[in-house]
């Protein structure tokens, strides 16, 4: 498992800004934690989910081990992470059956 960092440098605000993104949910809750993100600052109802950084919490995300991640790579996983989050929020079909069996 891995975590990667683009290095779009969006402007917004008056810095610039990039994108962390990680093989697994849980793997990038961790690694944000570990560099001191919000957990509500997790942009989960974004085109894919991902945390947003600053270039200096890109670069301290780098020194602690995150990979510097091409547009393949981050989209690459941007879509793992949305396919999880998917499937954490689905309903369970296994709690609907019940329902439909009386029928």
């Amino acid at each position: 498992m891995a975590v990667y960092v683009d290095n779009v440098k969006v402007k917004w605000r008056g810095r610039q800004w990039c994108h962390l993104v990680a093989d697994s949910i849980e793997e990038l809750h961790e690694f944000a934690y570990q560099l001191g993100l919000q957990r509500h600052w997790f942009q989960h109802t974004a085109s894919y989910p991902h945390y947003d950084v600053t270039v200096e919490v890109r670069e301290k995300a780098l020194n602690i081990g995150a990979i510097e991640g091409d547009r393949i790579r981050i989209i690459t996983c941007a879509r793992k992470l949305k396919a999880q989050l998917h499937i954490e929020t689905a309903p369970r079909q296994a709690e609907q059956l019940p329902l439909f069996q009386s029928c």
